[in-house]
């Protein structure tokens, strides 16, 4: 006879790693109960209704309609258990220890939310999950249809794409053999599809050379100008000129972004492109919660961050982009908590010159005070400009170069070139693959840059008042210029250019 007791396994992301639970179901004799503890969410809880009729509808005998007392354990009892990622692996357990099936659940992995019906529903953050499991030594994992795709990224692990919890049971029970999933295709040539490319812009060269330089370098830009100049196109268009991720890069965007609920594919291998509004709150952008989940510094983790209208954010929303900035991770501290998030973003920012928007226009006027300018300026911090490596002027196109005919580089064309330099920096820190701007202080001081430059640099940074961050800046911006011009001394031509993106003293 079998015991009214057995253990299987399940998962549930932590922060932005998986982390095995254990799910114990024990059935004794006595009036009907069914029990879950080991610190559930209302989600969990509501399982036992999930399970119960996903039970019955699948042609089985319901735990209501018996006179069992059911304790469903989740363990470790510490860990605060969250969604439905264990539905099945309780359904499972119940029919195991009601001697309805039998099986070995020893290094199986079950994950799935169960429908009233016994349909598997599909459950976020799969492919951490399927790696933590991986490294655990658990050799089959059974998850939803529409996950398998993300959960097949990961080699060397079984896994077993599921509709119904009949399905599974008929697998398990081996009357009908679920035919493993097959290991998901990875195509690096795909191309990205982007709404602009920088061939359909006119004019704006200043802007685009600006973008070039970022993109290489992986430094943080300013676009500023009136409404209208093009500023939001030259962003999303700068999506376009990105190198496509590598593998590892991948498959890290892939799990947050399964983990947050936002995979829209199986695999993302273009850098991500965030765009959150200006009234986004300061938990939004930089994550946080009384459990500590990842914000949109996070989700633009290997991409793209663009914050439109720049002085319109909350001036808190501001300044807490410094550590991002500074040392490209999220520390959150919570009483339940502590977390560390990668935040490894290109900062693209937009904002007008003034509140509205025509000072220096030569189009309209600017109805702002001297006061009004001043104080809209002032939003932006000095610790934030510093970290801010490029600030380039966007002003309006004349109409007869807008009717021109106008050759220009396609967005292809210019990520070629940033490849290229990309792979100069990645072959100058060959211990690890660094871009320019994120150079420690020991890395500049190796540089080649030759004595004339230097000069230029220190008699610049006097008049110009730069701070030991700024001039470091300066350096590595430089550093970048003669990457795209395959230079390997820095002269003085590069550090000219790159003082020339300085912040101005009206912004």
């Amino acid at each position: 006879m079998l015991s009214t007791f057995s253990r299987v396994y399940s998962a549930q992301p932590y922060q932005l790693n998986g982390h095995i639970v254990t799910v114990e179901v024990d059935i004794t004799n006595g009036l009907h109960s069914f029990t879950i503890i080991g610190l559930p969410d209302k989600a969990v809880e509501e399982s036992r209704d999930r399970v119960s009729s996903a039970i019955k509808n699948s042609g089985f005998v319901s735990p209501k309609q018996e006179n069992f007392k059911t304790v469903v354990s989740l363990a470790p009892a510490e860990l605060k258990k969250e969604g439905s990622y264990f539905d099945l692996a309780i359904a499972l357990g119940y029919l195991l220890s009601s001697h309805t099936i039998d099986f070995n659940p020893e290094k199986k992995i079950f994950l799935g939310e169960l429908s009233l019906d016994g349909s598997v529903h599909s459950v976020g953050g799969v492919l951490p999950l399927v790696q933590h499991a991986k490294q655990n030594g658990f050799t089959e994992i059974f998850v939803p249809r529409k996950n398998a795709g993300e959960a097949a990224l990961v080699d060397e692990i079984i896994i077993y794409a599921t509709d119904t919890l009949e399905q599974v049971v008929n697998h398990l029970t081996n009357n009908e053999k679920i035919i493993p999933q097959a290991r998901t295709e990875i195509n690096f040539n795909e191309t990205l599809e982007i709404a602009t490319d920088f061939f359909d812009i006119k004019g704006q060269e200043i802007a685009k050379r600006g973008l070039e330089i970022a993109a290489a370098g992986g430094h943080n830009i300013l676009m500023y100008g009136p409404p209208g100049t093009g500023k939001t196109m030259l962003a999303r268009a700068f999506a376009g000129i990105l190198p496509t991720l590598s593998l590892e890069e991948a498959l890290e965007v892939t799990g947050i972004h399964s983990i947050s609920g936002k995979l829209q594919q199986s695999l993302i291998i273009h850098p991500p492109f965030r765009a959150p509004h200006h009234t986004s709150s300061y938990v939004s952008l930089i994550g946080g919660g009384s459990i500590p989940k990842p914000g949109e510094v996070t989700l633009a983790h290997r991409g793209i961050l663009f914050l439109d209208e720049f002085p319109e954010f909350e001036g808190r929303v501001l300044e807490s982009l410094r550590q991002p900035l500074e040392d490209r991770v999220v520390n959150i501290s919570r009483a339940k908590g502590n977390a560390t998030f990668p935040s490894q973003f290109i900062l693209v920012a937009a904002m007008n010159p003034c509140p509205c928007g025509n000072s220096g226009s030569l189009h309209k006027k600017c109805i702002c005070t001297q006061n009004d300018i001043t104080r809209y300026n002032r939003k932006i911090s000095g610790p934030i400009m510093d970290r801010i490596d490029l600030w380039i002027p966007v002003e309006h196109i004349d109409y007869e170069k807008l009717s021109k005919h106008h050759t220009a580089e396609k967005s292809n064309d210019i990520k070629l070139r940033i490849k290229q330099a990309r792979g100069l920096q990645f072959d100058r820190f060959d211990t690890y693959k660094k871009l320019n701007a994120h150079m420690q202080s020991k890395d500049v001081e190796v540089l080649d840059i030759t004595d004339e430059a230097k000069q230029t640099l220190n008699k610049s940074a006097q008049v110009m008042k730069l701070s030991p961050r700024a001039y470091h800046r300066v350096i590595k911006l430089a550093r970048t210029i003669a990457d795209l011009e395959h230079t390997q001394v820095i002269n003085e031509d590069h550090i000219l250019e790159a003082l020339q993106y300085r912040p101005k003293q009206q912004y």
